[in-house]
């Protein structure tokens, strides 16, 4: 099913990110935490992409198996910096041998050193990415977006063209970065739809469920802390433990907030950790511990 049609027919839309593991490593960590999660009927599974080699088949074949084994609609997520257009559509080709006809596309990060990955001059930005897949007509294609504009955007303005651009390239929906401050998101959807963006724009929240790693998150992201986010790490840093418990806590009153005032999913980001999901899933209402 397409994405876009399962936003016209179910609200709030449940959806789930897993990402494949690194080069070398076993797929069953991933597997573990669909097993863990997939009982949950979320509307969609998304597979994170990396751009070389093994890791760009690992995401065709995992996003195929939550289709096929799981039966569950899935979106496998695709990059362009570096890439071909040949290689693109190798891709694409894979994809929809696999019938996996849902794709969130993206420009990728850019290398920290350009020499030890080939920049090929075909794609610049998302849109054309975007473009190319919706061209073939078979392919539902979602896009990124950013409430706090993206890392290297200097304006909010500018980010927004961007977003434009996205839409009217072919995208049908919207996945947000992780925010940990609601009203930036209510901001932001003042400012889309003020752009006459109509497409879905789905929040994308990420827990809190371990301090090094949002830590290195943050500050890959750049994205705002609130007050009473800061206060939380202050009071439990060095409590594991208790910086979890209180980082559940927090995702379900971000989530509460957000259902309460409208929004037409949650888009969560698991980290592969199922406990935790699974309350923040229960006990924000999500779905009841029956299903």
């Amino acid at each position: 099913m397409r994405i876009a049609d399962i936003y016209k027919t179910v609200e709030p839309v449940l959806s789930l990110e897993v990402f494949p593991p690194k080069p070398g490593y076993s797929l069953k960590t991933v597997f573990h935490t669909l097993d863990g999660l997939v009982d949950l009927n979320p509307s969609f599974v998304s597979v994170t992409y990396a751009s070389q080699g093994e890791s760009t088949n690992r995401t065709v074949d995992i996003a195929s198996r939550v289709r096929d084994q799981y039966h569950c609609e899935s979106l496998a997520h695709m990059t362009c910096i570096g890439h071909t257009r040949k290689e693109v559509s190798s891709v694409l080709d894979n994809l929809e041998v696999h019938s996996v006809r849902n794709v969130l596309a993206l420009r990728g990060d850019m290398p920290s050193d350009p020499s030890e990955v080939r920049l090929s001059r075909d794609y610049h930005y998302a849109s054309e990415l975007i473009a190319e897949i919706a061209s073939r007509g078979s392919f539902c294609v979602g896009a990124a977006a950013y409430p706090e504009g993206h890392i290297e955007s200097r304006r909010i303005s500018h980010d927004l063209d961007n977003l434009k651009g996205k839409v009217d390239a072919g995208a049908e929906f919207l996945i947000t970065q992780l925010f940990f401050d609601n009203r930036i998101f209510y901001d932001f959807m003042e400012r889309v739809r003020y752009r006459s963006i109509q497409v879905p724009v789905v929040p994308g929240i990420m827990p809190i469920l371990n301090y090094k790693q949002i830590k290195r998150i943050l500050m890959m992201c750049e994205v705002s802390i609130p007050a009473k986010l800061l206060n939380m790490f202050d009071k439990y840093s060095h409590d594991p433990a208790d910086l979890a418990k209180a980082g559940i806590d927090y995702a379900i009153e971000q989530i509460s907030d957000l259902v309460d005032e409208g929004a037409q999913g949650i888009h969560l980001y698991t980290m592969n950790r199922i406990p935790q999901i699974r309350e923040i899933i229960f006990r924000s209402g999500l779905r009841g511990k029956s299903e």
